[in-house]
Order: C-alpha cells, then sequence, then structure tokens
C-alpha cells in the first residue's frame, strides 16, 4: 500500500517497460486535452505520438467523450454471438465506405493484435473453403510487427518479440526487410531503391511452392521497427506476385489506417489494394479498444456456403462491436469527417518534412524518414549499449515538454492529426535540443 495516498506501483506489471528502471523514476500522465498530457506534478506535455500511434483526433474530443457515456447508460453491453446492436452494422457500413474500392466486408476486433490473428485465420481458412486447404503457409517480412500473439509474433519479424517464447506457428517465412541504409539515408517520402527486394516472394515461392502458401502479411509503412517506408514500386510489384500465385495479400495498417499518410488508409496513399486490410488504434482515437479487419466481398461469400442455420466462420470475442467502442467509433469518424482530418496529413506533409529532415547534421543522426505525418529520425547506437541513446533523448524531450516513442536508436513521431505548424515548430526545436544535448 501507499503511504502518501497515491497507488502503490507494485501490482502493476507494466507492458513493453522496462518495470524497474520505470518504477525508480515512474512517469505519470493525469490528463490529456487537445495536443496535450499534463503530468502528475503538473507539468505540461505536448503529444509528439498521439498517445501510442492512435489519438489521431487529438485527447478528450467533446463528441466522442459523449457519444461513449452516452451509450453507457443506453446500452452497456450487447452479445455479438447470434445477437447484435444497430451502431455495430452502423460502424461497419461507415469503414467499409472509407476503405479501398472492394474491401467492404468488416469484422470487429478489439485491438491489432486481434485483427492480425483474425485476417490470418481467415486467409487459411478461405482457401480451404474454395478447395485449396493445402494453402496453410504464411509469409511475413524481417522486422515487421504484427502485434503480440502467437500468429503475429510468428509472422513479425522482430527478435525481441520472438526469441522467448519457443518454436512459435509452423509453416511461416519471412521475407526481407526493406531498410537499405547505404542507397536511401535521408529520403524524403518513398526511397528510390529496394523494389526488386519484393521478388523475394518469389524465391519463397520456389522454395516452398505457391500452391502451398496462404498469405503475405506486410506492414506499408513499418512502424515499430524504425519507421521504414515501402521503396517507390515495392507494393505494387509485391502485389502483383500474390496476384500470379493466388496468394491473399494482407496490409497492417493497425498504424497507417484513418489518416496517418494523408489518406484514410496508406494503401489508397501508394495506390496499392491488398485483399485484406487490418486496423484498430485510430478507429476509436484511442478512445475505447477495437480493431477490425476489412475483407474483400468474394473472400466473405466463399464463407456464405452450406446449410444456412450453421456458423459460417468459428471465430470472434466477447467484446467484438462492444457498443462502447461502435459510440466511440462512429463519433471518431464524425470528427474525422467534419475536420477535414483523414487528409490532413497530406496538408501538412512537405512542412513535416522539412521540419524532421533539418535534424540532418545533428549530433549522431544517420538517418531521416517519413511519410505524411510519420517520421523517424535514426541515431547512431552506442557502443555495447544499443538503444540508450534514444532512450535518453526521450527522456530528455519528455523533462522538456514533449512525448516522443523510441524503438531502438529510432526517435518515431506520429503526432496527433490536430497538430498546428506552431507545435511542429516545437516538436523539432525540442526533439533537436535533445539530441544535442544527449550527444
Amino acid at each position: 500500500m501507499s503511504t502518501d495516498n497515491k497507488p502503490s506501483l507494485d501490482a502493476y506489471w507494466m507492458p513493453f517497460t522496462a518495470n524497474r528502471q520505470f518504477k525508480k523514476a515512474p512517469r505519470q500522465f493525469v490528463r490529456a486535452a487537445g495536443m496535450h498530457y499534463w503530468t502528475d506534478d503538473g507539468r505540461q506535455v505536448l503529444d509528439g505520438v498521439a498517445g501510442l500511434w492512435c489519438v489521431n483526433a487529438g485527447h478528450a474530443r467533446p463528441k466522442i467523450v459523449q457519444a461513449i457515456a452516452a451509450q453507457a447508460q443506453e446500452l452497456d453491453y450487447a452479445p455479438p454471438f447470434q445477437m447484435a446492436h444497430p451502431k455495430a452494422f452502423e460502424l461497419a457500413e461507415r469503414v467499409a465506405a472509407l476503405a479501398p474500392a472492394g474491401l467492404n466486408k468488416v469484422f470487429f476486433t478489439n485491438s491489432g493484435s486481434e485483427s492480425v490473428e483474425t485476417a490470418l485465420k481467415m486467409a487459411i481458412a478461405y482457401h480451404r473453403a474454395r478447395g485449396e486447404g493445402q494453402r496453410t503457409r504464411l509469409i511475413g517480412r524481417e522486422r515487421g510487427y504484427h502485434g503480440v500473439n502467437f500468429g503475429g509474433i510468428s509472422v513479425g519479424g522482430l527478435v525481441a518479440n520472438r526469441k522467448a517464447f519457443g518454436p512459435l506457428l509452423g509453416g511461416v517465412d519471412h521475407l526481407r526487410h526493406t531498410h537499405d541504409a547505404a542507397r536511401n539515408a535521408f529520403s524524403v517520402g518513398q526511397p528510390q531503391h529496394g523494389a526488386e527486394l519484393a521478388d523475394d516472394l518469389e524465391r519463397l515461392c520456389a522454395l516452398h511452392d505457391p500452391s502451398t502458401i496462404a498469405a503475405v502479411i506486410v506492414e506499408p509503412v513499418a512502424g515499430s521497427t524504425g519507421v521504414l517506408m515501402p521503396p517507390q514500386g515495392y507494393l505494387q510489384r509485391l502485389r502483383d506476385l500474390c496476384t500470379k500465385h493466388g496468394i491473399l495479400l494482407i496490409f497492417d495498417e493497425v498504424i497507417t489506417g484513418f489518416g496517418r499518410t494523408g489518406q484514410p488508409f496508406a494503401s489508397q496513399t501508394f495506390g496499392v489494394t491488398p485483399d485484406l486490410i487490418t486496423a484498430a488504434k485510430g478507429l476509436t482515437n484511442g478512445c475505447v479498444p477495437m480493431g477490425a479487419v476489412m475483407v474483400r466481398q468474394d473472400i466473405h461469400d466463399t464463407f456464405m456456403q452450406g446449410p444456412e442455420h450453421l456458423i459460417e466462420f468459428f471465430h470472434g470475442y466477447t467484446y467484438s462491436a462492444h457498443p462502447l467502442a461502435c459510440a466511440a467509433g462512429l463519433a471518431t469518424l464524425d470528427t474525422y469527417a467534419e475536420e477535414g482530418l483523414l487528409t490532413r496529413a497530406a496538408e501538412l506533409e512537405a512542412y513535416f518534412a522539412q521540419g524532421v529532415h533539418s535534424l540532418k547534421g545533428s549530433p549522431n543522426v544517420i538517418d531521416v524518414r517519413n511519410i505524411g505525418l510519420v517520421g523517424g529520425i535514426e541515431l547512431a547506437p552506442r557502443e555495447g549499449a544499443p538503444g540508450t541513446r534514444a532512450f535518453d533523448v526521450f527522456l530528455d524531450c519528455f523533462a522538456n515538454g514533449l512525448l516522443v516513442r523510441t524503438t531502438g536508436d529510432t526517435v518515431a513521431l506520429s503526432p496527433p492529426l490536430i497538430i498546428e505548424r506552431s507545435h511542429i515548430d516545437q516538436v523539432i526545436d525540442t526533439l533537436g535540443n535533445a539530441i544535442r544535448r544527449v550527444a
């Protein structure tokens, strides 16, 4: 128990956190509004990462807050198996209308991790339903992040997320990652070199036979590994190869969905349409946990066979399409539409790019990457202590009123889409000063 009216830090095992270090010097938020957080000691902190890539419309938006409160009073829960509620259908229609043409069926989950598991299961079950049950192999990509469930870490390619959890799923292989600092360092937007890396899929098809491969899953923009942009032509080449071999292409848009790259989905920004899209985070502005999988009509229809009284897809969650999540989602989409937020990143992209690339030449900055309102500033690692330089920059920024995120020695930026140019200036000034002080 605490002795100063503050809760004890002992019981809570924190996710993706150095718990022992944190609890010696905790960093806690107690309030948020608009572009800012406030700490438990009263300091205002500019949110440079939209919470955790999710608060795209900014914090405590009245329409969203009011919708959640009203829904809790009207219908707090409805079972999603063999029952439903109107807002689930309404939100599915709204999401489908934003998705790329043809992806007009929506399955709701509670997180990005669950969305990935759902999409992988859909892919394997789809091939079985159409008479190609031998297609069970899944292809991910090195340095990919697809959540933390067993399917996601199996197709993912981050060593720290995989190494402690045994052999993972069988029948999984990986494409090479697309990071090529030697040729693409300090690219503004999509790098010029690397489209040929998509041809790795041909190599894996030759190794395993394409008739055994169910799906390929990639992030259009790889966020958690250090903000890696797709090389020009890479995603289209991957699309062409999947089509050629009858392999489903899944885009993990948990980070990029809902306006992050200047269109509702990154697939629209890059002009490449996958067969399935996974989403979460920005769907409800981070207010209530929710995820979704958008699916092609014909994939959905393949499951709709046999006697009508039988369940077509044995999958789902207790909280699928939760009433509070649906209410938050509808209010979030209203807010995006009313304020033009789903395309705002495109309007600010050039100014944001100019800002992040102005850090080139700062001490230890070895690369800068950007697209839309996403930025990655990669720092040279300290010998024998990788990740510590970027983390010290994170701490310095926090002490000086800015929240950033680090992954390895890359500082990631993904601010709320309501950001103004003055906020961008503050982000770049604070981050630049922190990089110089840490040097």
